[in-house]
């Protein structure tokens, strides 16, 4: 019964080289597994990544932990009492992870772990979890600087299950990172959400722009998108971008800065 139980089972642990990663980059390091008391048959071992994802039921809202990007170390093999067994391994970070720091700071409202998962005799166990920071790419971050210079301050960050309309996505969720808008801006704006699809080739940006409603007038969300090329994108004034963009959305609408 106490096998049954799970007691004196064979334990794992997973040590990162470095939880520190970037989109379209790399984790490595190597997961030790253990025998326990008694042999055992591993059906495998496996890695994913984990995030807590927001998710739409109707009139409600929850969040719940989403694994993504699930990749086995191994097939099947015996483990006899005390036998160690070490996995190196080299897990590749999809290009659409959310990400989790800015600047050394970490965003309000993300989580990013890397789970392992040890099956053994079709009794699935969860085994480690252990945080991941992914960082920006160079492009995200000259978007997020050029939000800075404007003056736009950040509110918080989330990940939502789904997909943005029009866009290609490998992951079924995208991040939103919200912003406040400064006083040049606040007058027709509530708050500003940017939400990046990286690919190899292109970063893709979606640009949200919550309308502030007036006393007989409802606002409205805006939305704006465009393409950051990795190979140009030093090259580009980008908060001069960003401003055209957002006054020429208001003025479309009626709004005025």
């Amino acid at each position: 019964m106490m096998r049954a139980l799970g007691v004196g089972g064979p334990s794992v642990e997973t040590v990162l080289t470095n939880p520190n990663c970037r989109p379209g980059g790399y984790l490595e390091g190597h997961v030790q597994v253990i025998g326990g008391e008694h042999s055992v048959d591993i059906e495998y071992v496996s890695l994913a990544l984990v995030t807590r994802v927001e998710v739409e039921s109707g009139d409600s809202e929850y969040n719940t932990n989403q694994e993504f990007h699930k990749q086995r170390l191994t097939g099947a093999f015996k483990l006899d009492p005390g036998q160690r067994h070490d996995l190196p391994f080299r897990f590749d970070v999809p290009w659409e992870t959310p990400i989790t720091e800015v600047y050394g700071q970490h965003l309000h409202g993300m989580t990013m772990g890397l789970a392992t998962e040890l099956e053994v005799a079709r009794a699935v166990d969860k085994g480690d979890l252990d945080a991941v920071a992914v960082h920006p790419l160079p492009a995200q971050e000259r978007i997020l600087e050029a939000l800075q210079r404007l003056g736009f301050r950040f509110s918080k960050a989330d990940v939502e299950r789904g997909s943005v309309y029009g866009v290609h996505q490998t992951l079924p969720f995208y991040q939103e990172i919200e912003f406040y808008p400064p006083p040049a801006y606040a007058s027709g704006i509530n708050q500003l959400e940017v939400t990046f699809i990286a690919t190899p080739q292109v970063l893709q940006v979606i640009l949200e722009l919550d309308k502030r409603g007036g006393l007989f007038t409802e606002g409205h969300d805006a939305f704006g998108r465009f393409d950051v090329d990795y190979h140009t994108v030093d090259q580009v004034d980008w908060a001069g971008q960003l401003d055209n963009w957002l006054r020429q959305s208001a003025q479309r609408r009626g709004l005025f800065f």
